[in-house]
């Protein structure tokens, strides 16, 4: 079949280096051309090079060749910079908005609270080698953390927890799915409406065992690889 000659066609220029990550692909007209194909065969093959983390769209922009994936451990507690400075990778935070406001249905559940109970949510766009990745929103129960939005909330909350108020994170309990990115989420990823997502969803525990605050995490599913270590007993 047409489209699958036309994906391991693509496959294999990015095996043999010729398709570089972050590249920019030719239009989906002149690649059509180049094809001797149509446009709607030309976006069934993108589509699934997209699903199998090969490619990505930007909405306006075109299709690109996916970056390496961050090595993502939803157990590890170390700010999102460090994690990328790590693996060789430039990370970055934008913060979107930062208030106290009644907790959402989902929110209110995950952290056991009555209905309209009060928390702060701070919403972040997180950028790796400057290409928007993931938007996280925090849910945080205040009276952990008296005035916490005088405080510089933008990069990691978790630097903000340790050294303003002695709180260190001690256990995470977390979910993975597939979900797909809608909506502002979608535009503040440079997202068609409907791409694929990873949704990492935890909760979060000090070192007293405290629920502190749960956080949900729309990821480019391309972007990260989920990957973490168990200890056997």
């Amino acid at each position: 079949m047409q489209y699958l000659k036309i994906m391991e066609a693509i496959n294999e220029q990015i095996d043999a280096g010729l398709l570089i990550a972050g590249n920019k692909l030719p239009a989906e007209r002149k690649l059509a051309e180049s094809f001797n194909t149509t446009r709607v065969t030309l976006r069934e093959s993108l589509a699934l090079l997209e699903a199998e983390g090969k490619l990505y769209r930007e909405d306006r922009r075109g299709w690109f060749v996916s970056p390496e994936p961050l090595k993502y451990d939803p157990t590890y507690t170390t700010n999102f910079p460090a994690m990328a400075r790590e693996q060789g990778r430039v990370a970055r935070s934008q913060l979107l908005s930062a208030k106290r406001v009644p907790a959402s249905r989902r929110a209110a559940s995950l952290l056991q609270l009555p209905p309209l109970t009060e928390v702060y949510r701070i919403d972040r766009l997180r950028f790796l080698d400057e290409r928007p990745v993931v938007v996280v929103t925090n849910f945080i129960l205040p009276q952990h953390f008296p005035d916490l939005l005088d405080h510089d909330v933008t990069n990691s909350l978790t630097t903000t927890y340790r050294e303003q108020y002695g709180v260190i994170y001690s256990k995470t309990r977390y979910r993975v799915s597939t979900t797909s990115l809608l909506g502002e989420t979608a535009q503040a990823l440079r997202a068609t409406s409907g791409s694929p997502a990873m949704f990492v969803e935890r909760l979060n525990y000090d070192q007293h065992n405290n629920l502190i605050d749960c956080d949900l995490e729309y990821w480019r599913h391309d972007a990260i690889c989920i990957e973490s270590l168990a200890t056997l007993t």
